[in-house]
C-alpha cells in the first residue's frame, strides 16, 4: 500500500510539474504577442502549414463523416417516420460537435505531430540554444507563430469541414435515399442557428490553441536524441487528442 501511494504521489507531482511548464510556456508566448520584433512572415508560413496544407484531409474526412451520419440517421429516423429531419441532424452534428472535433483531431495528427518533431529535432541538435546565442528568443520565434496560426486557421478549416459534412449528408440523403432536396435544406434553415455555428468556431479556436501549444511544449522539452523525438511526438499527439476531447465536453456544457 505504501509503494502504491508513493507511486500515485509521484505521478501526481509529475502531472503538476508538466502543467506548470505548459502554463509558463503559454504565458511566455503571450508576453511576446505585443512586443517587437513582429516577424509577420513566420505567422503566414505557419498558417499555410497548419491550415492550407491540412485542407484536403479535413475536407475528405468531413465529407465521408457527413455521408455516414446521414446514412445512419436515415435508418434510425425511418422507424419513427422522421426522415425529413436527417438534414437538420447532420447539420447540427457537424456545426456543434463533429466539425470542430474532426478538424482538431485531423490537424493534430498531421500538423501537431510535425510541430513537435520539428522543434524536438531543433532541441536535441542544439539549434534552439543557437537561437538564444544569436539573441533570438526561441519562444517568440518558434512557439508564438504556431499558436497564433492554430487559433486562426482551425475555425477556417472548421467552416470547410461543416460545409463538406453537410454536402456529404445531402449527397446521401437526397441522391441516394430519395429525401426531398427542398425539405432537406428547409429543415437545416429551420433548426440550425448562427449561434450553433459560432459556438463550434469558438471550440475550433480553442482546439487550435491546445494542439499547437502541446506540440510546441513537447518539442521544446525533448531530451534523448532521435529516440526522444519519436517519444515526444507520440506523447504530443496522444495528449492533444485527449485534451481536445476533454475540453470539448466542458465547452459544450458551458455553451449549450
Amino acid at each position: 500500500m505504501k509503494s502504491i501511494l508513493g507511486w500515485l504521489g509521484h505521478q501526481f507531482l509529475g502531472l503538476l510539474q508538466e502543467l506548470g511548464r505548459i502554463m509558463v510556456l503559454f504565458l511566455q508566448a503571450l508576453s511576446w504577442l505585443v512586443r517587437p520584433p513582429f516577424r509577420i512572415r513566420l505567422y503566414f508560413k505557419q498558417m499555410e502549414f497548419i491550415g492550407v496544407n491540412s485542407l484536403f484531409v479535413v475536407a475528405l474526412t468531413s465529407l465521408f463523416t457527413g455521408m455516414v451520419l446521414a446514412l445512419q440517421t436515415f435508418y434510425a429516423f425511418s422507424m419513427f417516420g422522421a426522415e425529413s429531419l436527417v438534414g437538420a441532424t447532420v447539420a447540427l452534428s457537424m456545426t456543434r460537435e463533429l466539425g470542430p472535433v474532426i478538424t482538431g483531431l485531423m490537424v493534430t495528427g498531421r500538423a501537431g505531430s510535425a510541430i513537435c518533431a520539428e522543434i524536438g529535432t531543433m532541441r536535441v541538435t542544439e539549434q534552439v540554444d543557437a537561437l538564444t546565442v544569436m539573441a533570438i528568443n526561441p519562444v517568440q520565434y518558434l512557439v508564438l507563430p504556431r499558436i497564433v496560426a492554430g487559433v486562426i486557421m482551425l475555425p477556417l478549416l472548421t467552416i470547410i469541414s461543416n460545409s463538406m459534412g453537410i454536402l456529404g449528408g445531402y449527397l446521401v440523403g437526397v441522391q441516394l435515399l430519395d429525401i426531398h432536396g427542398g425539405m432537406f435544406m428547409n429543415k437545416i434553415q429551420e433548426h440550425v442557428t448562427m449561434a450553433d455555428v459560432y459556438n463550434g468556431l469558438i471550440k475550433a479556436s480553442a482546439f487550435g490553441g491546445i494542439l499547437t501549444l502541446v506540440g510546441c511544449y513537447k518539442g521544446f522539452y525533448t531530451r534523448g536524441g532521435a529516440e526522444g523525438v519519436g517519444r515526444s511526438t507520440t506523447q504530443a499527439v496522444v495528449m492533444s487528442s485527449v485534451l481536445i476531447l476533454v475540453s470539448d465536453y466542458f465547452l459544450t456544457a458551458l455553451m449549450f
